[in-house]
């Protein structure tokens, strides 16, 4: 498993503040089901075991993985599934830091924290990520 360092963070005052990633480093949260493999809705676990994952996904995952990044797969299968989501993403060579269950369900997801947080949607093709800028919602000044 690749190591990850945290460092202290503090405000203007001197309080400690969470740690923060290393300069470079990112916190990956990547879906499962539609992302890095066919959709597989919980209702059919079966599937979820001999589905197959699309291997640009598995290469650029792997990639951010040995050069540092924290890896943890965010999904809405659930507790129930969560040996079988283990050992399929072993079996097919992922390598990652942690899996988040119970993601809810449905999309539309609107994301609000006191830290960076960038999302990329997945539209078929996993690639090295470029910088471009759109526009993003915001909190009112």
């Amino acid at each position: 498993m690749a190591n990850f360092e945290l460092k202290e963070a503090f405000d203007d005052n001197g309080n400690r503040l969470s740690p923060v990633l290393n300069e470079g480093k990112k916190n990956y949260l990547i879906d499962i089901d539609g992302t890095i493999c066919d959709d597989i809705p919980n209702e059919e676990p079966e599937r979820m075991v001999t589905v197959v994952p699309y291997p640009d996904a598995l290469r650029i995952i792997n990639k951010w993985y040995d050069e540092g990044h924290h890896i943890v797969f965010f999904t809405s299968r659930t507790d129930v599934h969560k040996d079988i989501t283990n050992e399929w993403l072993v079996r097919n060579g992922f390598k990652y830091h942690g899996l988040l269950l119970n993601k809810p369900r449905g999309g539309n997801y609107h994301w609000i924290d006191n830290h960076i947080v960038r999302a990329t949607r997945y539209r078929g093709k996993f690639t090295d990520l470029v910088s471009e800028l759109r526009e993003v919602e915001v909190f009112e000044d």
